[in-house]
C-alpha cells in the first residue's frame, strides 16, 4: 500500500512489484518441443507461443479457461464530431452484445471461449479532454482496480476488448501522449471518418495535447487526462493479470492504448502479453513497432470489441494443444534424426 494516499501510488506499488516468469517451465517446455514428432521449429511461432503460456503459467501449458473481457465506456469528447456514430450506440451495442448478435459472440462461440461484457458508467461519460482532465486520479485508479476483478473468474488466458463510442480518438490521443506527435499522426478513421471529418478528428486531439500540455511525463496522467473508463480498466485488468500469473492477449488500436500506458511504466510489463493482430486503424502498428511487439495476425480489422484478441486465442489454444497432446518420438516409436 501507498504510504502518501495518492491513489496512483498503489499503481506504481503493483507495478514495481510484478512477479517475473517462470523461467524453468519455460525451459521445460521447450526441451518438450524438441522431442514432439515433428522437425524441430517446425510449427513456428506455435511453439513460442506454448513456451510462452508454460513461463506465465507455471507448468505445461493449458488453456481450459480461457474468458474474453469487453469493456465498454463513453467520452464527452464525442460532443466534439470524432465519431461518426452518436455516443448512445454504445448502450445499444452493450444490449446487443447481451443477446448474443455481435462478431465477437459468434467468434467466441466458435472457439469456446466465454464472454463478459462490463458496463463502465456509461449514463456518465468521461469529461471532454479538451476542456478538464478526463478523470480524476481518484476515479481513474479505481477504475483500474475494477478492471483487475475480471481475475476473480480464475482466467487461465485473459483477451481484453472494448467498446466506446469515440474511443479511437481518445486512443490516438494516449499515443501521442505517450509516444510523441499530433493527432494528424495517430487518428485514423475508427468510424469511417474521412476528409474533413478525420481532420477534425485530428485536430480535436491537438487540442486536448494543448490543454494538457506539461502534465503528460506520468504515463498514469495520459491515461487519466486523455483516455476513458475502458481504456482504465483494460490496464487495471492486464496489471491484474500479471500479478495471478495470467497470460493475457492484447486485442486491436484501443485496448493496445491501454497496454501502452503499462509499458511507459515499465516495459516489461507487457512481457506476460500477446498482441493479438494488427488493426488497420492508422497508428496501431506505429504503435506496436514502438513498444517491439510483434502481432499475431493481420487481417484488416479494425472492429474492435476483442475480435483480434479472440481470433488469437483459437491459435493459443492450438498451440496449448500440440504441446501438451502431441506424442514424442519416443511415444510413437518414431526414429528421431541422429
Amino acid at each position: 500500500m501507498s504510504t502518501t494516499g495518492l491513489p496512483f501510488d498503489d499503481i506504481r506499488d503493483l507495478v514495481r512489484s510484478m512477479p517475473g516468469a517462470d523461467i524453468p517451465s519455460a525451459h521445460a517446455a521447450r526441451h518438450r518441443e524438441q522431442e514432439l514428432t515433428k522437425p524441430a521449429g517446425s510449427l513456428g511461432r506455435l511453439e513460442e507461443i506454448s513456451e510462452w503460456l508454460a513461463s506465465w503459467q507455471g507448468g505445461v501449458p493449458h488453456v481450459d479457461r480461457p474468458l474474453v473481457a469487453v469493456f465498454a465506456g463513453n467520452h464527452g469528447v464525442t460532443a466534439k464530431g470524432v465519431s461518426a456514430f452518436p455516443p448512445e450506440v454504445t448502450a445499444q451495442m452493450v444490449s446487443n452484445f447481451a443477446a448474443g448478435g455481435a462478431a465477437i459472440n459468434q467468434i467466441c462461440a466458435s472457439y469456446d471461449l466465454s464472454l463478459k461484457v462490463y458496463d463502465l458508467a456509461l449514463e456518465i461519460p468521461t469529461d471532454d479532454f479538451t476542456e478538464a482532465a478526463a478523470m480524476d486520479e481518484k476515479t481513474c485508479a479505481a477504475t483500474m482496480a475494477f478492471g483487475m476483478e475480471v481475475l476473480m473468474d480464475k482466467p487461465d488466458l485473459l483477451c481484453i476488448g472494448e467498446m466506446g463510442i469515440g474511443n479511437t480518438a481518445v486512443a490516438a490521443a494516449i499515443y501521442a501522449g505517450l509516444f510523441g506527435g499530433s493527432g494528424s499522426d495517430w487518428a485514423g478513421a475508427g468510424t469511417g471518418l474521412a476528409g474533413e471529418a478525420l481532420a477534425r478528428k485530428a485536430a480535436v486531439i491537438d487540442q486536448g495535447l494543448a490543454f494538457h500540455k506539461g502534465h503528460l511525463s506520468d504515463p498514469l496522467e495520459v491515461l487519466r487526462r486523455l483516455g476513458g473508463r475502458e481504456i482504465a480498466a483494460m490496464a487495471g485488468a492486464i496489471l491484474g493479470a500479471r500479478h495471478q500469473n495470467v497470460p493475457v492477449i492484447v486485442d486491436g488500436f484501443v485496448a493496445t492504448s491501454a497496454a501502452a500506458v503499462l509499458y511507459k511504466l515499465d516495459p516489461r510489463a507487457l512481457d506476460h502479453c500477446l498482441f493479438g493482430h494488427v488493426s488497420a486503424e492508422r497508428g496501431h502498428m506505429k504503435a506496436l513497432e514502438a513498444m517491439g511487439k510483434v502481432p499475431l495476425l493481420a487481417l484488416g480489422m479494425r472492429l474492435g470489441e476483442g475480435t483480434g484478441a479472440a481470433l488469437a486465442a483459437g491459435i493459443v489454444k492450438a498451440a496449448a494443444r500440440c504441446h501438451r497432446d502431441m506424442a514424442t518420438f519416443a511415444e510413437a516409436a518414431v526414429a528421431n534424426r541422429d
